[in-house]
């Protein structure tokens, strides 16, 4: 199996890169923060799952170790196959993802596409004494994110730029009103 990749970054597009490894090109699935730093030309370095079927073969990668980790555990829930363990991912940082799973909190998980309400139960059900706990940070951060969520998305903006501006929040700023003004500023570029 190929557990990392290393090479140049030959492009970037939406939902995957293409590594030049040794002559090769090597197309590899990411989440949008994995690939928002890399431009083309640059030295990136990945971990790496590749996902076997029957007659394709899928490389996705993830800038820590940690997160290939937590999308290996995603995979062992019935029903979640690697395109949804990916979109998973890239709902929110994977210390809010702990919390919320080791929370119980199925409603945060179901705004990724393809997740269904039973689908997000399900993944809390198998995965609550596997992922471990998050951070006492991030379970503050994860209801200011509810919080900042749902007031973005009163103001016009989709459930999508939400997510992507909250995930850049850092998770030091706590609170709802906090969390959304911080978005907010970020979205603005002040």
């Amino acid at each position: 199996m190929i557990g990392s990749i290393e090479g140049t970054v030959f492009a970037v597009r939406s939902g995957f890169v293409i590594i030049s490894a040794n002559g090769v090109g090597y197309k590899v699935a990411a989440t949008r923060a994995t690939l928002s730093p890399l431009r083309p030309n640059m030295d990136a370095a990945l971990w790496t799952h590749l996902a076997v079927r029957e007659d394709v073969l899928d490389l996705y990668g993830f800038r820590t170790e940690e997160e290939l980790h937590v999308f290996e555990l995603l995979l062992t829930v019935p029903g979640i196959g690697p395109r949804s363990a990916l979109a998973i991912l890239d709902i929110a940082s994977i210390e809010t993802l702990r919390s919320a799973i080791s929370a119980g909190n199925a409603s945060y998980l179901t705004n990724v596409s393809g997740i269904g309400r039973k689908t997000a139960e399900k993944i809390v059900l198998e995965l609550r004494e596997k992922i471990g706990a998050g951070t006492e940070g991030a379970g503050r951060s994860l209801s200011g994110d509810e919080e900042a969520l749902e007031a973005m998305r009163a103001l016009g903006y989709t459930v999508s730029e939400a997510r992507d501006a909250l995930r850049k929040v850092p998770q030091e700023v706590a609170g709802g009103s906090a969390r959304l003004r911080e978005a907010l500023r970020m979205i603005g570029g002040t």
